[in-house]
């Protein structure tokens, strides 16, 4: 079995800034990546059927025996059980969307012709950017049943760190662990290889802290958030994802927010995640191409990779931002602030590739990690696909 994970055009475009730089399945929601979730229950390696501009960093694998998922899809034992009796030329649908299909050909099948396989049921299917934020709660519980599986926890061993509901956490080899709450009543906690826990952090489950991660001296995890791996977090932090390679280090809260690889938030900075009258928040879709009802209260911002606030910046209530933009500054900038942006409340001009570059570089050597060809490639088409958001370069014209 060929395992390959699809991006629907149609959900890629939704997901937008996120999926600017990665295959859907490479979001990380619970603790690990959709594509990761599909490989440990399926035993097998996936590969990516995406845009063309990630291919090359992101390759798809074809063979005879190829089984195509939808990489929007978090998988269950239900899921498993639908996509072990899948036959060849069977296509999965639910609602008129493609879940799965078996085929040796590398191309979407055509629904027009063919009887697809019409399952019922609840599914998780991450075709908004909330839904991130929203369904990360359950997919931590999940992602824990099935890693911690027939495994023993490292346990807890400093004496001044007080642990409630011991049998709800988790801990990998090498965590530092230093005069901690950890409260596993509500959900567990998962501690990742040789994370660290500071003197006087807060976490109350369901929580997940990657490998490498660390919660800062008197950190709040208020619950249902994802610290992915090699992150740095502070302050107060509340139903969040961070993918990745991110830092929030200091004081100030986010709230229903997620997080993109390679960013920072200066000190102190916050975000809104409750509009004053209490309405449904709008965030901006890239798909509608305007604003969109989310038929949420709580929604906080959506940073894509490689971005930057200064200290004290204030996001409004439903802000997304996208690749490499640096947003410093008094005031509340505006709600959507296209990839590239430079710049805040008084207006922006635009961030060149070639300094994003410098600034990556920069940023990702402090981790080890290469800016190599195919990232260069991948954010100089960023730049260009992004040019129609970022309406000031039009007035300069």
């Amino acid at each position: 079995m060929n395992l390959v994970l699809f991006d629907d055009p149609g959900t890629r475009t939704n997901l937008l800034p996120f999926t600017y730089t990665r295959p859907i399945s490479k979001i990380r929601i619970g603790i690990l990546t959709i594509q990761e979730k599909w490989e440990k229950r399926l035993g097998a390696t996936a590969s990516f059927l995406t845009e063309s501009y990630l291919q090359k960093k992101y390759p798809a694998k074809a063979a005879f025996d190829n089984l195509f998922i939808n990489a929007a899809w978090c998988p269950d034992d239900k899921a498993i059980e639908h996509i072990k009796v899948l036959m060849q030329g069977e296509i999965l649908v639910k609602d008129n969307t493609i879940l799965a299909w078996k085929s040796s050909e590398m191309s979407l099948p055509d629904l027009t012709k063919s009887t697809p396989k019409i399952i019922s049921g609840d599914i998780t299917l991450i075709d908004q950017p909330w839904k991130i934020f929203q369904h990360n709660a359950a997919q931590i519980r999940l992602d824990f049943n099935l890693i911690t599986a027939g495994r023993k926890s490292a346990g807890v061993q400093d004496k001044h760190t007080i642990v409630y509901g011991e049998q709800n956490i988790f801990v990998e080899e090498g965590v530092h662990i230093r005069a901690a709450v950890l409260n596993a009543e509500d959900g567990p906690i998962y501690l990742g290889k040789n994370s660290v826990v500071q003197e006087g952090a807060l976490i109350k489950g369901p929580f997940a802290l990657c490998e490498g991660s660390t919660v800062n001296m008197g950190g709040k995890m208020r619950g249902d958030s994802t610290i992915g791996p090699h992150s740095k977090v502070g302050g107060e932090v509340s139903n969040s994802v961070i993918f990745g390679y991110s830092n929030k280090g200091h004081d100030g809260f986010i709230g229903n927010t997620v997080i993109g690889e390679w960013c920072n938030l200066g000190a102190d900075t916050n975000t809104s995640n409750l509009k004053n009258n209490y309405e449904n928040v709008k965030l901006w879709s890239y798909g509608k191409g305007g604003f969109a009802d989310t038929g949420l209260q709580f929604c906080g911002l959506m940073m894509g990779d490689h971005s930057k606030c200064g200290i004290n910046t204030m996001f409004n209530t439903g802000t997304v931002v996208g690749v490499s933009a640096n947003i410093f500054g008094d005031g509340f900038p505006r709600n959507f602030i296209p990839s590239f942006a430079w710049g805040g409340a008084s207006g922006f001009t635009t961030f060149q590739v070639k300094k994003a570059f410098e600034t990556a570089e920069k940023v990702m050597d402090r981790r080890k990690v290469k800016l190599d060809e195919a990232d260069r490639e991948i954010l100089t088409k960023v730049f260009e696909l992004s040019a129609a958001n970022r309406i000031w370069e039009k007035k300069n014209v």
